[in-house]
């Protein structure tokens, strides 16, 4: 079925908009790709022609329309438009043509407004002021490029640290034959498979590829990475504090944890360059031992799986619940390799899943907007200096980033107005 507002005028030129029942404001919504949102405006509530145009932003509040931001400044746009072509239908309902200032700002329709002359002057006003409700909305993310180097500085900084206390805590790891591995549930109860910790790390790399073509195509990609590297080097930086304080016994008398010896401090400090651009993976020839509470890469394949889940289509099930498998397995083969205790596995993932979950709440409810948000500067006074921008939830939107091909870009434009990302 061929839609499109263009389609939908030729079709419904007859029938002035203050004329329409629900089934043409139906064919309408559907037209202008709100499929999703028919059955809540026309069946629940019953909307007419007239209803239509006199449509305001506050009453998808009041009568609890229950549109995603992205799709109501959509649908605010596309009544602008149908306003604007159907004039006297305004007249006759005693509307007045500037809703732009008034309906569509949820301040309702002033009839003191008078339709004494309509001019040229006027429309073209009206359509100025439709351009910069789109580029207000543009400005309601805006991607701060800046702010995301930052962020990125911060979380490379901490890997770097960690890499650091990686080479301290290797040297302060007890001795295996006077220290025996600690009683664990898990581990005392299956045998080691030695190939698992292999199988994670490539489980960690595929959910990272996933991950940045999401990013590529997504169009806030800066502030998903600045969340990304804020969230991430808080919680390496909360690891590297608690496995410098307490060192425990290696997991598994399988692992060759002896000190290392150097030379000198250039010695330690080239090891840990080594580890930070290692990433800290074993495939990359990394090994390190007393880095144990809490697991890094639990947290890595925590954090992979709820940024892909958080920021890729909602409508792709099979993509969410295949990452989530992942995790869980990733999690797995940890333990199955008796690289890490339980209690490792458990609190990296509970810390980092909690602190992606404490973050997007703060931020997607409009934490920094409520009438105590000065207090975040002080509570959370990194949170403040990156989500100072963002007063709303970040919808996901995809574009293409370059001009070529333009098949991909129409594409994606076109999945934004069709799908409910």
């Amino acid at each position: 079925m061929e839609r499109g507002p263009d389609i939908f005028d030729d079709a419904m030129n007859t029938t002035p908009v203050d004329q329409w029942d629900t089934k043409d404001v139906e064919k309408w919504l559907i037209a202008n790709y709100f499929d999703p949102h028919v059955s809540q405006i026309c069946d629940v509530n019953g909307c007419d022609g007239p209803s239509l145009l006199m449509l305001t932003e506050a009453d998808f509040h009041l009568y609890n329309l229950g549109l995603p931001i992205g799709d109501a400044k959509r649908l605010i746009i596309a009544l602008r438009k149908l306003q604007l072509s159907s004039v006297d239908s305004m007249k006759r309902l005693g509307l007045p043509l500037h809703v732009g200032e008034n309906s569509l700002s949820g301040q309702g329709c002033q009839r003191s407004h008078r339709y004494a002359s309509i001019s040229e002057s006027d429309v073209g006003d009206s359509l100025t002021s439709s351009v910069e409700l789109i580029a207000e909305t543009t400005k309601r993310f805006p991607p701060e490029i800046w702010k995301t180097v930052i962020s990125a500085v911060y979380m490379n900084t901490v890997l770097l640290v960690t890499s650091c206390v990686m080479v301290i805590v290797h040297d302060r790891v007890p001795d295996v034959e006077k220290y025996p591995p600690l009683p664990d549930i898990f581990l005392d109860n299956f045998p080691t498979i030695p190939w698992a910790f292999t199988l994670c790390e490539l489980i960690a790399v595929g959910l990272m590829l996933i991950l940045i073509a999401i990013l590529f195509i997504h169009k806030h990609r800066f502030i998903v990475m600045r969340r990304l590297f804020s969230i991430g080097g808080t919680v390496f930086l909360l690891r590297c504090i608690s496995m410098l304080i307490t060192s425990l016994s290696v997991p598994g008398v399988h692992l060759q944890c002896a000190p290392k010896t150097h030379a000198n401090l250039a010695a330690e400090i080239k090891e840990a360059v080594q580890i930070y651009l290692g990433m800290g993976m074993a495939i990359q020839g990394v090994r390190c031992c007393g880095d144990y509470m809490f697991s890094g890469h639990t947290c890595v394949l925590t954090l992979l799986n709820f940024f892909i889940t958080e920021y890729s289509p909602r409508h792709l099930y099979f993509l969410h619940t295949t990452t989530w498998v992942l995790n869980l397995f990733g999690i797995f083969f940890i333990l199955a390799a008796h690289e890490h205790y339980s209690i490792d596995v458990f609190i990296g993932f509970y810390i980092s899943s909690r602190l992606f979950l404490y973050y997007h709440t703060l931020a997607n409810n409009n934490a920094l907007t409520q009438k105590d948000g000065s207090r975040m500067r002080i509570w959370y006074p990194m949170f403040y200096f990156f989500e100072s921008s963002v007063r709303y939830t970040v919808p996901n939107e995809y574009e293409w980033p370059f001009p070529w091909p333009l098949f991909l870009k129409k594409c994606l434009a076109g999945g934004n107005r069709k799908k409910r990302f």
